[in-house]
């Protein structure tokens, strides 16, 4: 092993003593990875892996031999596993699967038939158990017990009844504050009070019912309010940050990364960006085909030719806007398609006001440039009206098309985020154009 290596591996070992990610682990080739790993004490190890991202941990626990993988399998919280277990080849799988007790392989199976990016595949079956009917006092031996074992948490207990029913849940610091004699019926929060998530619901929204209620742990129920998991503040952290990251890559116009930017191969990440790109392209060209339809207007005028850029781009710039602010909106829960309306007429005199200040600045940038009639001919204050003109249409246009768009993309069940910010700035590119120079056609 070269000198390097040893010192990437001293490295490694002083970032994870601090608790910082190695910045240089996506560079590293796998045996070194695993080498590196290896050489981590079992506390730091757990922490190490953890913070990893399960792509990552995934190609980890690919290397490990039998008996590691049947420690790590058996040690790691079922949803991790489970997490794990769905990057993998299905030989793979049937191995770790295998290396399981039977009641561990029946729970991580379970997990596995939900989707990755719902309630179901989020949540951890372990978790404590209580009756109504007992006793504070045998509810908290029964706590003790339990924290030997792997639960998610014990911070929070639930109650369910013979047939896995959710009836409430408790809170250690309400048991402990329990008189004698009181049983945990007495003290659980349960009907209207009694949040909890339905297996089926989307990590965006559970993310929203975590930052809207203020929990760290809430409970998944199935359709018959059967109690399956819960789900813990870091899990949907994680899943949040995962979607974010998708939700900016399409407004970016580009394909969702399946994995770490250093992880996608070369080909793979140019076919991820090339497809948006020559759609774009495509659309670019119809700017192109616009302006041969006014080619009389160029060729009266060709001072509006040195505005072209100054037009479309107040549009795209105006438009990118609107459907930023409108996706997150719709993201977060903001705004839903009911207040599409709502939005378009807040957008619609945003949209003229913006382009009316635009438009009085374009207006005397020509105008009032000194010799203009030199510049750009003895047409400059009817060239100055058409630019503030168009800039007022304009804008307002490429507002109304930036936030309407999201809404339309949604109601016809698409992602809103693929209203990305070049898409909507190439229609407003083009669009743009024929604004431009119809105006300039009916002023000349």
């Amino acid at each position: 092993m070269t000198n390097e290596f040893h010192s990437e591996i001293e490295k490694t070992m002083q970032f994870t003593k601090i608790g910082i990610a190695l910045k240089d682990w996506p560079s590293l080739s796998e045996s070194q990875r695993l080498e590196i790993f290896n050489s981590l004490s079992e506390e730091e190890a757990s922490d190490f892996f953890d913070s990893l991202d399960s792509n990552y941990q995934a190609d980890l626990f690919e290397q490990f031999d039998r008996d590691l993988k049947r420690r790590w399998a058996n040690d790691l919280a079922y949803d991790d596993l489970a997490d794990i277990l769905q990057l993998l080849e299905p030989e793979q799988v049937e191995e770790t699967l295998s290396l399981l007790a039977k009641h561990a392989r029946i729970e991580v199976m379970a997990l596995m038939a939900y989707a990755e990016d719902v309630a179901g595949g989020l949540m951890n079956s372990n978790y404590i158990r209580l009756r109504a009917n007992m006793y504070v006092e045998e509810a908290i031996r029964y706590i003790r017990t339990q924290t030997l074992s792997n639960v998610e948490t014990i911070y929070y207990t639930y109650v369910i009844d013979a047939t896995q029913k959710l009836l409430g849940v408790v809170s250690l610091r309400e048991l402990f504050g329990a008189r004698d004699g009181q049983k945990v019926s007495d003290l659980m929060t349960s009907g209207d009070d009694l949040i909890a998530i339905p297996d089926n619901m989307d990590q965006e929204e559970i993310g929203r019912v975590f930052s809207r209620f203020e929990q760290v742990v809430l409970p998944v129920i199935d359709d018959e309010f059967r109690m399956k998991g819960i789900i813990t503040i870091d899990d949907i952290i994680k899943a949040v940050e995962e979607e974010t990251t998708e939700d900016m890559q399409k407004i970016a116009a580009v394909e969702s990364l399946d994995a770490p930017y250093l992880e996608v191969g070369f080909f793979e990440m140019t076919k991820k960006r090339l497809g948006w790109l020559v759609i774009l392209f495509i659309g670019q060209m119809l700017t192109a085909t616009a302006m041969t339809h006014f080619e009389a207007a160029i060729a009266h005028t060709v001072a509006l030719v040195t505005f072209i850029p100054l037009i479309i781009s107040s549009g795209g710039n105006s438009g990118a806007q609107a459907s930023t602010l409108v996706i997150r909106a719709l993201a977060l829960g903001e705004v839903k398609n009911s207040d599409s309306l709502r939005v378009f007429f807040r957008e619609l005199g945003s949209g003229l006001f913006m382009g009316f200040i635009l438009g009085i600045f374009g207006f005397m940038r020509i105008y009032f440039w000194p010799h203009a009639n030199e510049a750009y001919g003895v047409n400059f204050a009817q060239i100055s009206l058409i630019v503030g003109c168009s800039i007022i249409c304009i804008v307002m246009w490429g507002t109304l098309v930036g936030s309407m768009l999201p809404f339309l993309l949604k109601k016809l069940r698409f992602d809103p985020a693929t209203a990305s910010t070049p898409f909507v700035a190439t229609i407003c590119d083009v669009t743009g154009i024929i604004i431009y120079f119809s105006i300039a056609h009916a002023l000349l």
